[in-house]
């Protein structure tokens, strides 16, 4: 055995070839499922496409830089369980493009920040985050609630979503900026067809100021609903009884 070690590894060429023939090998395997398997990612119970409010706050989100100092990834340690809640599933990112996992955190985590906090807190610290954590080095973000937030485009934002796997259906789309109104009018008609499309969507104004519709009203309704579709208390009552 030891001979032959000594042949492979003094022989360069020879080793170069075993090596890609054992990467090779492991790349089929690992790769190869993906062809025929439809999904990779475990269902879980409650998750659902971002309404057309929280996927426009999410795209604000995504533009204003938030992701390069809050990650979305709580992983299966003591400590960031302790603090942050459950461990991220796999699921709660099916529908994020570009997910928003990663390894870097200036600011918390913000996986399940949605009902921490009261969208007062939020838009507080938007508007000026020293004034609600002293040690804060974000930058203030109070233009979002001087910004009307555009509303024209929203379906085409679903529909560029749909081409990339969301499901999202023809009535969703055809819906969505009727969908994006009503979640910020608790008092006008459309709350119950938006429910019965976005289940658990929050309907109320975000911001503070129900005169306008603001880029603020969106991003505080995507904040407010990270973390709360997956009903854990039913995952750790099934783990107890195993």
């Amino acid at each position: 055995m030891k001979f032959s070690h000594k042949i492979i590894e003094t022989n360069a060429t020879l080793l170069l070839v075993l090596s890609f023939v054992v990467v090779s090998i492991g790349g089929i395997v690992e790769i190869a499922p993906l062809f025929y398997l439809q999904n990779t990612i475990e269902k879980v119970e409650g998750m659902r496409p971002y309404s057309p409010l929280e996927l426009a706050g999410r795209n604000i989100y995504v533009r204003e830089g938030c992701y390069v100092c809050h990650s979305q990834m709580i992983r299966p340690f003591r400590d960031e369980v302790e603090r942050y809640g459950p461990y991220s599933l796999a699921a709660e990112s099916m529908y994020d493009h570009p997910f928003q996992w990663g390894s870097k955190r200036t600011g918390p985590d913000l996986a399940r920040v949605g009902g921490r906090y009261s969208d007062k807190w939020h838009t507080d610290h938007l508007s000026d985050p020293r004034s609600v954590v002293p040690e804060s080095v974000m930058p203030s973000y109070a233009f979002l609630k001087q910004t009307t937030l555009r509303t024209d485009d929203i379906a085409a934002h679903l529909k560029a979503n749909r081409m990339v796997g969301v499901p999202y259906s023809d009535e969703m789309i055809k819906n969505a900026k009727a969908d994006l109104l009503a979640q910020v009018d608790p008092d006008g008609d459309g709350a119950q067809a938006l429910l019965k499309r976005y289940p658990k969507a929050q309907i109320r104004d975000f911001d503070g100021n129900p005169a306008k519709l603001s880029e603020m009203d969106a991003l505080i309704a995507y904040l407010q609903m990270l973390g709360t579709l997956v009903d854990f208390s039913a995952y750790k009552a099934e783990e107890n009884l195993r």
